[in-house]
């Protein structure tokens, strides 16, 4: 049986903020964002799937999320902008 986690970067509307995150289920993890009043990405409206990475194995997964958060914001905005160059919100792209 395959599994599925995603490394996904969600962004404000302005892009000025970007949020890193790990899940299996990226568009019932943005509903849980957009619901808890005290987490980062509601604070900051942070709910555009900007950038993601598909993996099976959820242990590589928390690595990547842990090395990418890491990052400088630069090298976050090179990644997505290599992946996504006009940083469209992505989310129609699990529905």
């Amino acid at each position: 049986m395959q599994h599925n986690y995603f490394i996904y970067i969600l962004s404000n509307p302005g892009r000025t903020t970007l949020y890193v995150g790990v899940t299996n289920n990226i568009p019932k993890r943005i509903i849980e964002h957009k619901s808890n009043p005290e987490g980062f990405a509601n604070k900051y409206s942070c709910y555009d799937l900007v950038y993601f990475e598909h993996y099976s194995d959820v242990n590589r997964a928390i690595e990547r999320e842990k090395q990418i958060k890491k990052w400088s914001r630069s090298k976050k905005d090179n990644l997505v902008t290599t992946f996504n160059p006009k940083w469209l919100d992505l989310l129609t792209t699990f529905y």
